[in-house]
């Protein structure tokens, strides 16, 4: 994405009211904004269009929003803002596993929910330089090309969340070396969001452990992405 294109946000919400309200405040500030009233439409949109971000609510009837972004997480990278009635760090804590890249609890400022907006889309990855030869950090039979944010694994390439491409860009940026989790929050932009300073850590423990699961054999038993008792995480590619 580049600074003058047009940002096109999702917006999945069963009530008309919120969806309405939300869409006329985006819109407003710049956005392309189109709406869904539940996960079937939201489906039907996203077959046909690309977005930049989706937000999507938690609590609809049908098929719900943690379900639609488990599935959807199975097929695209696309950032996605989950809005939840539910503000206990357990529950965040699931929206998190079930690959949202952010969560907001219901009722929130429309000024937070934008200023969450922006954090997310500085996270995506850039679109890659056209000259120079990338950069290649090997992570035994996963390779993450430092220039483009992108990671495979021998021909396949790995989706990788706002998030989880933010996460590596960062521990790429100094290999071999221990940052701290509050470091991490700081620099994904978690840190002047809503929750205690535990809850974000721990939020990005969550986002650890999902990256794992894409770099490591036994993510138990992590050999790249490490785990620095007193320090934090380090990334230690061959």
């Amino acid at each position: 994405m580049t600074a003058d294109q047009a940002v096109h946000l999702l917006i999945v919400d069963d009530d008309e009211r919120i969806r309405g309200l939300l869409q006329k405040f985006l819109m407003r500030h710049g956005f392309i904004v189109s709406a869904a009233r539940d996960a079937a439409h939201a489906r039907r949109l996203l077959a046909g269009l690309e977005f930049d971000l989706i937000i999507l609510d938690v609590m609809m009837p049908g098929e719900d929003g943690l379900t639609l972004t488990r599935a959807l997480r199975e097929e695209m990278a696309t950032p996605i803002l989950l809005l939840t009635a539910r503000g206990e760090a357990s529950d965040r804590i699931t929206g998190l596993e079930a690959g949202a890249d952010d969560y907001l609890p219901k009722p929130f400022e429309p000024r937070e929910l934008l200023l969450r907006i922006n954090a997310i889309l500085r996270r995506v990855p850039s679109e890659p330089e056209q000259n120079g030869t990338p950069k290649m950090l090997t992570l035994g039979p996963v390779r993450y090309d430092i220039d483009r944010g992108e990671m495979w694994r021998g021909a396949d390439p790995i989706r990788l969340t706002a998030t989880e491409a933010a996460l590596m860009r960062i521990f790429a940026a100094c290999p071999h070396e221990a940052i701290s989790r509050a470091q991490l929050v700081e620099d994904l932009g978690r840190d002047k969001g809503a929750g205690n300073v535990t809850s974000q850590e721990r939020a990005v423990d969550v986002q650890i452990t999902r990256l794992r699961r894409k770099i490591e054999a036994d993510p138990k038993q992590p050999r790249y992405l490490q785990t620095v008792r007193g320090a934090g995480y380090m990334l230690a590619p061959d």
